[in-house]
């Protein structure tokens, strides 16, 4: 089901870059944002009900990455980079970074991910998806993309 989703490639450009605020604006950088979407397929739910289908992201695989964006940070913050949004206090970098691989770091005691990080994933993957959506039908695609993924 491949060939769907290659054939909107310029679609998805297109709604990547109008996307880019709403990303910025979250509590992902763009590198991680992309790590996120390597993760996700986009499927169209009931797509052999023109009136019911839509676009979903299947998430299934984002737990599996989310350690990966943990160490993303812990990158980011060793070279000054941390995206915004983190502590807010001082001191940090490396040290927390760190602290927070061996689970030393305040905040959920975890170590790892939240079930909040992933659900903010899914909740913004899911939104992607529905931009996608209105585009296509926006630029009158929608029917034929709807169509091919059922081939």
């Amino acid at each position: 089901m491949s060939e769907w989703t290659d054939a909107i490639v310029g679609e998805r450009m297109t709604v990547d870059n109008q996307f880019n605020e709403r990303v910025a604006a979250s509590r992902f950088s763009s590198q991680e944002w992309g790590l996120i979407m390597t993760a996700t397929d986009l499927e169209i739910e009931n797509a052999d009900d023109p009136d019911a289908a839509r676009v979903v992201a299947d998430t299934s695989n984002l737990p599996a990455i989310m350690p990966e964006l943990e160490n993303l940070r812990s990158q980011m913050a060793g070279m000054g980079g941390a995206p915004g949004g983190d502590s807010g206090g001082s001191g940090g970098g490396v040290v927390d970074s760190i602290k927070g691989a061996l689970g030393l770091g305040g905040g959920g005691g975890s170590g790892g991910p939240s079930d909040e990080e992933l659900e903010a994933a899914e909740r913004l993957v899911q939104e992607y998806a529905d931009e996608l959506q209105a585009h296509l039908e926006e630029v009158g695609k929608w029917e034929q993309v709807r169509l091919a993924y059922q081939e």
